[in-house]
């Protein structure tokens, strides 16, 4: 009897955590399901510099119809969508300025950040206009900086996301390889400094992906998806030095959006 009595008791008790589980795991899958707005952050390559059919209200920030969140967002229908990503934002642009609608019924949130603040538009500047070496050099400089101080700057976006949206799953996107090796068609750049830019992007690409993952989110690579697509490629989906509009250089065109982009975050969201 003392057994049969203590096996009930155990059995209870049992019974009572896997209710008490159930009960935190319904409560939060409900949570999750109703957490379905989408939240759009970042730099000019998620606001969709380069691809044209600029919002007007969004100004500077050149947030564009064709870019991959407004794609994603038309297609999927969200019940919400926000778009704050802006031109040359850095990430405490981010932390200031752009977090605004995210809350608890967010349930996605993309993100491109981080090559501002590595000194992305310096670097290119130097590389097309100076020699082989002030390039190489620059870039060496940027990735001293990757390693010193942007993984902190990245915790705290990341950190900041999470605390104001515990629901949403973060998708954090890469930038592309710019050139399409062995050829000659970028005018004034070396094959070595295509090669340095390509192995930069890689170094800053494993650098934001190593962050993404310490906060568990998800790291989205959109290098496979524009190979054969880069500079010098024949059939590029970025734009090279456009001295008419030098801000749309080293930027995606809308079929880098529609092509590169937005199958990335499709293939994660």
């Amino acid at each position: 009897m003392r057994r049969s009595r203590l096996v009930a008791y155990a059995t209870s008790l049992l019974l009572a955590a896997a209710s008490a589980l159930t009960g935190a795991t319904a409560a939060q899958a409900s949570e999750n399901a109703a957490a379905t707005g989408y939240v759009a952050l970042g730099d000019s390559y998620s606001s969709g510099v380069g691809a044209g059919s600029y919002i007007g209200s969004s100004g500077e920030c050149k947030r564009s119809t064709k870019a991959y969140p407004h794609l994603w967002a038309a297609a999927n229908s969200p019940s919400s969508f926000h778009f704050t990503a802006c031109s040359g934002a850095r990430t405490g642009d981010v932390v200031a300025s752009q977090l605004g609608p995210l809350g608890s019924g967010t349930g996605l949130v993309s993100i491109t950040v981080g090559g501002n603040d590595a000194g992305f538009s310096d670097v290119m500047t130097t590389c097309v206009l100076q020699s082989e070496s002030a390039c190489v050099a620059r870039i060496n400089t940027a990735k001293a900086y990757v390693d010193s101080t942007l993984p902190g700057r990245l915790d705290s976006v990341y950190s900041a996301i999470s605390a104001k949206a515990p629901a949403a799953h973060v998708v954090v996107l890469g930038y592309p390889r710019f050139y399409k090796l062995s050829g000659s068609c970028a005018a004034g750049m070396t094959e070595g400094e295509r090669s340095a830019i390509n192995n930069a992007a890689d170094y800053l690409n494993s650098a934001i992906a190593k962050r993404a993952a310490d906060h568990g989110f998800t790291f989205g690579d959109v290098v496979p998806a524009f190979t054969g697509h880069e500079i010098c490629s024949g059939s590029s989906w970025l734009h090279s030095v456009n001295w008419l509009n030098i801000g749309e250089s080293y930027h995606p065109k809308a079929a880098g959006q529609s092509g590169g982009y937005l199958p990335v975050l499709k293939s994660v969201a």
